[in-house]
């Protein structure tokens, strides 16, 4: 120590010291470097369950709107059968009225 109490480092003190502070600085790096690796593997994994979900989202939507359709065809292909048959029967019946009305 000098006269205003501050110590005095040999040169072998302060290497030593300048190895422990860069191995710690080292293995903070490494440290933050995998942490920072982490997180990126967990972000890419979460992208990749929103884009999951999305697709099944839209299959399930396209789905849905296949059945719609269906439904839609089958009731339209029912509508004209009923629609064909009222009209056969309208004009069965127009043309016995209209024959009994000749034949009177």
């Amino acid at each position: 120590m000098n006269a205003s109490g501050t110590r005095l480092y040999t040169d072998s003190e302060i290497e030593t010291l300048i190895d422990e502070i860069s191995q710690a600085a080292l293995e903070a790096i490494e440290q933050a470097a995998g942490e920072a690796a982490k997180a990126a593997v967990l972000a890419s994994i979460e992208r990749e369950a929103e884009a999951l979900r999305e697709a099944q989202r839209w299959r399930l939507e396209a789905e849905i709107r296949q059945e719609t359709i269906k439904a839609t065809k089958k009731a339209g292909t029912k509508n004209a059968v009923i629609a064909g048959l009222i009209c056969l029967l309208c004009g069965i019946a127009v043309g016995v009225s209209g024959t009994l009305a000749i034949n009177k």
